[in-house]
Order: C-alpha cells, then structure tokens, then sequence
C-alpha cells in the first residue's frame, strides 16, 4: 500500500533470494501541457490495485549523438506519467531494510532509471531496497525560465525522495537509513541536494559517482542560455513562450543548442559559470536559484550543509577518455596544441608539463585526456571529500576505479563502472566488452552494500592522508592506497584555485 494506492509487482528469483520488483510507480502527477514546466505536482490516487509489473515511460529526451549511443544503451518511451519511480525489494511488510535511491546520469539532458544495467535486483537479494527514480532533464528540468520554478529536474528529485521517506516502510525500508547515490548527472545532482536547504533530512549517507561539486550556474548566466534557445525557436523568453512550444519542437532545438554550444564555447555568449562549471558541454544544468540552492554546492557544504551525512565518492581513472576517444578527437591533438587547449580550461602550462612528464610514452591526447579527467572530476571529488571530511564528525571515503575495458583504448573510462556496482554485467551496456571480472563486480558492489548498511564501505575513511581505494587495478598488491597521483591532484586544486573568482571563500582543507 502506498499513499496513493495499492500496487501489484512481480517476483523473480536470484541467487535463490525472492525479490520484489515494483515498476513504473508514480511519484508526482503527469507531465502535459503547460505543467511540463512548473513545480512536480501530487498523485492522484486510485483505485483499486495499479499493476507495477511494468516500466514507466522516460521523461522527454533525445537520443545519444552516434558516437556515444555505440558504446551505451538508451531507452526512450514516450508517455505522461513518466515522474516514475521503481522498488527492489526482498522483504516486502514490516523489516526494516537500508534504503538505497539511485539518480541517474545523462549530463542533464537524458537518461531514465529503467535501463537492464539498473536493474536493483542484486541489491535487494543482498539486503537492501533500492529506489530507482527518473527526473526531467533538459528544458523541462534545468531551463532558467524567469516566471517558473528554476530547477524542477531537482525539485522532481526531492518529491521522490519524500515519497521513499513517506511510503518505503511498507516495502521493507527504512526511512532513517536512505542512502541517495548516483553518477556523472546524477552525482552532480547529489552534490547539489547535500547543500540544498529543501533536502535537508531526506538521506542519511550519500555515494558520489564520477561528478563534482560545482556543476551550478549563477541564475543571470542560466539567461543567457534561455535567450539562445528561444531565439532558436523564435519566441520570447516567457513561460507562455515556451508552454505552447511542441515537445518535439522544443527537443530539436535543444540538441542544436547542445552543439552549439560545443562548437562555441564562448562565455560571452553563454555565460561564464555555464562554460566553467559545465565544462564547455553542458548547457542547462542546476541554478543558484536562493531557494532550492541557495549557493554553489561546494560552498554550502563548506559553510555546513549537509553536516552528519556520510560519504563514498570517487571517479574512474581515465573518466575523459569516454568523451573524446570514440570521436577520433583526441588522435588530432598535436603536442604543440596541447597547452593551447588545456589553457581553454584555465589550465596553465606548468600543470599540462608535468602530466606530459609522467606520461613520457602517451601521445597529446592521451594527455589531455588525463588533465581533463582531474580537471573535472578527480580533483571535484576531492574537493568534496575533505570538504566533508573536515566537517563536525566528517566521514567520508573515497575510490578509484581503474579497470581497463578492451573496447576502443577507453581504458577505465566514464560509465565503465556502473554494471560493476549494480551486479549486472550480463546487461552492460557495450563499452565493457567481453568477459568482465564477475570477482570486480562482487567486491564493488559488496563495498556499496556495506556503506549503505554500516556506514562503512570496508576502508579507512580519509584524514590526514588520502586513502583510496582501488578497483580493478592489478598492479597494486595493496587495494588502499595513500594520495595517489598527488602531484598531479595538487596542481590540479592549485590551477583551479588560482583560476576562480577572488571572491570565492576559503575552503577547508585536511591538515
């Protein structure tokens, strides 16, 4: 029984568990019309028994450009009611399971929580329920829209979050034990809820995937976008605007202002924060919005946001290879355009020199690749840890995950890991290739279980020194190891420190 109603799932066995599966719940009202673009709206209850045998429809999306869709799967079905949410349980009634909220990925601007890869199965045959939950992305979630409710792609998080908080018990969960975790978009969006105000109290602990702690944008840059996709459309800039706009109409000149904008990243044109914090891909991502971020992420949590939740977070070590190897980009970088393009990025020359000393064998792109990789990932991670790490009873840990795919040179790329962590490598998508280590995916996913049971992810936590754990890396004899690669990571925090505003406050660091 939920709030609204009582749902029917269906059974299926694994690893000789029972394990629940209730699909396609909603968690707010349809998306028609003009409420594509307001605030998640409440669910109508009904009648008796809703069949939850069955997936939802995604939220409106386009699909992934060629070279990306060849290495992972999409799925795009087309329906109102797709502010949907699904339950992976084994103990349906009356236990008092962890709880575990999976919030997907897609840069903002696609992806839904029913691919096979997220299937919650293996979690729930393991003790835990899990939640997968789809939110709008794109125009609908993240257009800065003056007249609307700015970030509705969160806000649609947080109404998912309180239907777990006031429905999960009778699925077995725990409302006091919510562990939200997610990846790339959905880590982003994690970040974001750890230092929103509206969020507060909704989960306990929290695991950051491949992602950082400053993908928001100040509201006036946010516009700048705005005007360029209405201009595109031909209509103003106003809620009406946009409201009469066809779904279709609105996707298609949204995936050509996501070229654009790659093609031109030009701050002057789309907005500092839009290019800095969006890495020059991005184009409609959170807002700094005083309501529902009152702040960027990592300032709030610095200032005390999100005090007393635990952290898990970490990146893959080749994150950026996925972005620019399958295009054939980053073969074209000359060694004399290396630091040209790295400087695009406010990185100076003595970081991209050191990197080139530390990899004497790898080609320009292979480096720019690595530079970009902590630029916008690895050294956001660790900002985030010890941000958390130093906060009152701060625990946080963190992990690299270093396993090489075959596909492509992608080596340990973005995604790779996802099929490791849910237990699912019979459905990864094709960038893992053939023959994955079963042993990788039962020890990662094992250490997700125990950090959304204990607390703990089975490592020490990091203090004075950066312990890291390490999936999938057979040349260390030991899985932890202590600030890896720091000179790389410390020019990385400098450049990015030397970069940034002067007046951006001091962060903590560790001692």
């Amino acid at each position: 029984m939920t709030q609204a109603g009582l749902v029917r799932g269906r059974v299926v066995v694994l690893g000789g568990v029972a394990v629940h599966a209730f699909l396609g719940i909603p968690f707010a009202g349809p998306l028609r019309g003009p409420t594509r673009f307001e605030e998640p709206s409440a669910v109508s209850p009904w009648d008796g028994v809703r069949p939850a045998t069955e997936h939802g429809p995604t939220v409106p999306q386009g699909p992934y450009p060629p070279a990306a869709s060849a290495l992972l799967d999409s799925v795009m079905v087309v329906g109102e009611d797709a502010l949907n949410l699904s339950v992976w349980t084994s103990e349906p009634g009356q236990a008092r399971l962890p709880v575990m909220v999976w919030i997907h990925g897609g840069a903002f601007v696609r992806g839904s929580h029913r691919m096979p890869v997220f299937d919650g199965a293996a979690f729930a045959r393991d003790g835990v329920v899990v939640v997968g939950i789809n939110y709008r992305v794109g125009a609908l979630g993240f257009l800065s829209v003056a007249g609307l409710p700015e970030n509705r792609g969160l806000r649609d998080q947080i109404a998912a979050l309180e239907w777990v908080r006031d429905n999960i018990a009778a699925f077995g969960g725990d409302p006091e034990q919510v562990t939200v975790f997610g990846e790339s978009a959905g880590g982003m969006s994690i970040a974001c809820l750890l230092g929103s105000p509206s969020a507060r109290g909704l989960f306990r602990r929290a695991i950051i995937q491949s992602a950082n702690a400053i993908s928001a944008a100040e509201l006036t840059d946010a516009r700048f976008v705005t005007r360029e996709l209405a201009s595109m459309l031909g209509i103003g800039s106003t809620p009406a605007d946009f409201a009469e706009v066809s779904q279709q109409r609105l996707q298609t000149a949204q995936d050509t202002l996501g070229t654009a904008l790659v093609r031109d990243p030009d701050p002057a044109r789309w907005g500092a924060t839009v290019i800095q914090r969006g890495f020059g891909v991005m184009s409609m991502f959170p807002t700094i919005d005083g309501e529902v971020l009152t702040a960027l992420p990592i300032e709030a949590i610095a200032a005390g946001a999100g005090d007393g939740v635990e952290l898990l977070a970490g990146t893959t070590r080749d994150e950026f290879r996925f972005f620019m190897v399958p295009s054939g980009f980053s073969k074209t970088v000359s060694t004399d355009e290396l630091p040209v393009l790295a400087a695009r990025f406010g990185i100076p020359r003595s970081t991209t020199n050191l990197f080139t000393g530390n990899r004497p064998t790898e080609s320009a792109g292979d480096v720019l690749c690595a530079l970009l990789t902590d630029h916008a990932f690895r050294a956001g991670t660790s900002d985030l840890v010890d941000e958390v790490a130093c906060s009152n009873g701060g625990r946080a840990w963190q992990y690299e995950f270093s396993w090489r795919t075959a596909v492509q040179d992608l080596r340990a790329c973005h995604a790779l890991e996802l099929p490791f962590v849910f237990d699912t490598l019979a459905h990864a998508p094709p960038l893992v290739g053939e023959n994955p280590p079963q042993a990788l995916a039962d020890d990662m996913h094992m250490a997700w279980v125990r950090f959304a049971t204990t607390g703990n992810p089975g490592w020490e936590k990091v203090g004075i020194g950066r312990a890291v754990r390490i999936f999938g890396d057979p040349a260390f004899d030991a899985s932890v190891v202590i600030d890896p690669r720091d000179d790389e990571l410390c020019a990385m925090r400098s450049a990015h420190r030397a970069s940034a505003a002067s007046s951006e406050p001091v962060r903590r660091t560790r001692p």
